[in-house]
């Protein structure tokens, strides 16, 4: 993929109950989610709409869970150089999760985490195509990437010192601190802020539906949580924060009025 260095380029949902969480997200966000393909891991394609890819469903499998890991988003973030990133974000005190591995007609790619423990993928996709999982405006994409974060400002030197990030602006929020804006360029592509109380610190990702009301009244008759919202944000927008029923947290993001962005 040829997005530029430090762009979002997939979103990968973990799932310990695939065809529930299918069910859940089909019906809040309007995704088409994909069977597996035969013979392999129970990878299910994620599509947005109009030929497009918003990211992929991965069933945890028994012995995925017996090695740590949990139902939860994580994004990849594209990257010049797999080997070279890893190298970086471990030396800026990051860590590797998993190794780099290469997947045929897919791409390099590694596990890391951040100083603070909070994981991503970094990725070299194989495709000459840029990925369009990220998109501001994008429906069923995701259209804004949160991090919340024990150590906002050494979160916020990690990443600018291994993906060149830079923090345009801020939003003053009283006790909570300042949401800062993160920047690839000249795009905004998220924010930071220090993490409130509750869920575990995590990066955040906000999917666009066409109407945030009846995202949250099918969040909440379909088994999820809706945390915080509907409530406006800057831009004309409103979101939703909220957790499936497995306990996941994630956004929802639509137009204020109930319009198709």
């Amino acid at each position: 993929m040829t997005n530029p260095h430090g762009t979002p380029i997939w979103y990968e949902l973990l799932s310990s109950d695939a065809d529930a969480s299918k069910a859940f997200y089909e019906q809040v966000i309007g995704w088409t989610i994909h069977d597996a393909e035969p013979g392999g891991m129970d990878y299910r394609m994620i599509h947005a709409g109009a030929g497009d890819f918003a990211g992929g469903l991965m069933a945890l499998t028994p012995e995925m869970q017996g090695g740590g890991a949990t139902p939860g988003w994580l994004f990849y973030i594209g990257v010049d150089d797999v080997d070279a990133s890893v190298a970086g974000i471990v030396a800026a005190g990051g860590s590797v999760r998993m190794p780099a591995i290469d997947m045929a007609g897919v791409g390099r790619m590694a596990l890391v985490a951040d100083p603070q423990g909070i994981p991503f993928y970094v990725m070299r996709g194989a495709s000459d195509e840029d990925s369009t999982a990220y998109a501001p405006t994008g429906m069923g994409k995701c259209n804004w990437n949160e991090l919340m974060t024990p150590d906002q400002a050494g979160a916020n030197a990690f990443y600018a010192q291994v993906f060149g990030w830079t923090y345009p602006d801020k939003m003053p929020m009283g006790e909570m601190g300042d949401y800062i804006f993160v920047a690839v360029g000249d795009e905004t592509i998220g924010a930071t802020m220090t993490a409130p109380p509750g869920p575990p610190p995590a990066w955040q990702f906000y999917f666009r539906t066409p109407d945030i009301d009846v995202a949250a009244e099918t969040v909440r008759t379909r088994g999820g949580t809706v945390h915080a919202g509907p409530m406006d944000v800057p831009g004309g927008d409103r979101i939703i924060v909220a957790s499936d029923p497995h306990g996941t947290m994630f956004g929802v993001v639509a137009t204020a009025g109930g319009a198709a962005a």
